[in-house]
Parts: C-alpha cells; structure tokens; sequence
C-alpha cells in the first residue's frame, strides 16, 4: 500500500470513528470558530487540571467535511492529557506541516496521526479546515489557562 493512500485510509477512520466528539460539560473555557469557505464549524471545549498546565480534556462538537471532521478526532488523541507546554509543540509542529504546502516532513512521535494530513497541505483551499479544530483548541486552551 502506498504512503498517500495509507495517509487517505487514516484520514477516513478518523472521520468514520471520531474520537472525542460530544461537549461535555466540566471546562473552564469554549471556542468556537467557523470557516466560511466551506462551511466547516467547530465549537470546543478545553478542561485544565488545577494548576492550569495540563489538559485534562478537550470535548468538541462540529460539522463540516470530512477533513475537518478527521482532524479534529486526531487533535483529541495528540493533545488529552498533555502539558500546555507539549500541546504548544504538538500545535507548532501540526501548524507548520500544514503551511508548508506538504513540503515539511513532520515528526510523527509529536503529532501521530496528524501526519496523514501532509497531502491536504498541498491544496491551499483545505489547509483552513485540517487547521480549524487545532485553532479552536489553541484558543479555548489560552483562554482556560488564563
């Protein structure tokens, strides 16, 4: 089986069998974001420990296509239980893989799954749904860690 077709294999799962989907209600903080030019929107939550340096949860709920429905289940899993600081690197690493028009070969130890989206990266016009969960986490994070 070739690498894309592996990384197309991955993206649908995701999107068949979506990790962490449902609000729940313990958090601190809520993002919700909207992209227009698809129509893809994500309403997440983040839920710190205590001492606000670890994500505890992040609960989401959305639609839109499967891209950012994929990416949003593979957040869940990279992100749920980390540090803030782990999480910023995660973010960083998954943000410059998709800027760089699926030309950066991204450190899968960091990012998992997030690999799989490398071949999105190439098409500009889906660069903002396989972005639009990780900006909604990056935002209700710093917001609960206030």
């Amino acid at each position: 089986m070739q690498l894309q077709s592996l990384y197309q294999e991955v993206i649908l799962d995701h999107y068949r069998n979506q990790r962490g989907k449902g609000l729940r209600g313990d958090y601190q903080a809520e993002s919700h974001q909207v992209n227009p030019t698809c129509g893809d929107e994500i309403t997440l939550r983040a839920h710190l420990a205590e001492d606000k340096k670890t994500i505890l949860d992040i609960s989401y709920e959305s639609t839109g296509c499967s891209i950012s429905q994929a990416s949003a289940s593979v957040l869940f899993e990279q992100v749920k239980g980390v540090s803030i600081a782990e999480f910023e690197k995660i973010f960083n690493e998954y943000h410059a893989m998709m800027q760089s028009q699926g030309k950066l070969e991204a450190n899968e130890d960091l990012i998992g799954d997030g690999v799989a989206f490398i071949g999105v990266a190439q098409y500009p016009a889906r660069v903002k749904c396989a972005l639009l969960a990780w900006m909604a986490a990056k935002d209700a994070i710093g917001k609960a860690a206030l």
